[in-house]
């Protein structure tokens, strides 16, 4: 199956459900922002978060919603065919984002690149671009990219960016294992493979090569910040007088980046706001037909 077919599939497949029950929202009042950006939530492989997704869509508003790549799994889809309910339910969810108003911007990554076919066409209501340029309320312009085009093993080696992937699914497989464990026994959700980037040191030169990268880049073009994902590492500094925001991930990090109504932006990290038990993901879950 070809990726191109994974992208038509899984919309497919989610168009064809019935439209997802209406919110109750007395449980917890939604925190409301100006913008929001997410990224890598990788739907289409046991490794998303998609329970801890829903919570983050369902608990939060914006005015405009930036999907900044990765977000369906166009490689592991390639391999093997894997979309629980849970997928189309968020699925389901950023259509109904859109159709209420949101503006949902998706800038597709390398895991769904297929989508760049796509460049410039709308999809339920959710714009597909290349890139974009935001400003925010403080008039500060940012650069949106998802930044494998910043990645020299996806642009020189990409064989073994296929082998590093293999590689991650086995690690997020553990990291599965382990929160189910955690969550029975009444501990917050905790990253294994995020703690093992940390720990290798070629790793850490790998993200902060990458990140330099992007900024002389969104410098060059005029902007005064840049957002992006890919790299599964949430971050917001100053590089040479350049914002660098990266969003993080929905697979380890479960971060997101948001804009409050001043322009001020923060870094959210939502397993801080879900109830102890509810972040990890079960190993195994009922795949849609």
């Amino acid at each position: 199956m070809q990726r191109d077919d994974a992208f038509l599939r899984a919309w497919r497949d989610t168009a064809i459900q019935p439209p997802e029950p209406e919110d109750d929202d007395s449980a917890r009042p939604a925190l409301r922002y100006r913008t929001l950006w997410i990224s890598d939530l990788h739907l289409g492989t046991p490794g998303c978060q998609a329970r801890a997704l829903l919570d983050f869509l369902k608990y939060t508003e914006c005015e405009t919603l930036f999907l900044v790549g990765d977000i369906i799994d166009g490689w592991q889809l390639k391999r093997h065919w894997y979309w629980p309910q849970a997928h189309n339910d968020v699925i389901q969810k950023l259509l109904r984002k859109a159709r209420k108003g949101t503006r949902v911007i998706f800038i597709p990554g390398n895991h769904d690149e297929f989508a760049r076919k796509y460049l410039n066409h709308n999809f339920g209501g959710i714009d597909v671009a290349d890139e974009w340029i935001h400003e925010t309320a403080d008039g500060r312009k940012l650069w949106i990219i998802h930044g494998d085009l910043f990645d020299g093993v996806i642009q020189c080696a990409k064989w073994l960016a296929y082998v590093g992937d293999s590689l991650y699914e086995f690690t997020l497989k553990l990291n599965r294992h382990l929160n189910s464990l955690r969550a029975r026994m009444g501990l917050p959700y905790w990253s294994l493979s995020k703690y093992l980037k940390g720990k290798v040191k070629r790793a850490v030169s790998y993200v902060g090569d990458f990140e330099n990268a992007v900024a002389r880049e969104a410098r060059n073009r005029g902007a005064q910040g840049v957002v992006c994902g890919h790299i599964h590492h949430a971050e917001m500094r100053d590089i040479d007088g350049i914002l660098y925001c990266n969003d993080g991930d929905w697979v380890e990090s479960l971060t997101a980046l948001a804009e409050h109504a001043d322009g001020t932006l923060e870094i959210i990290d939502w397993a801080q706001h879900m109830p102890v038990g509810t972040q990890a993901v079960p190993a195994r879950e009922t795949v849609a037909a």
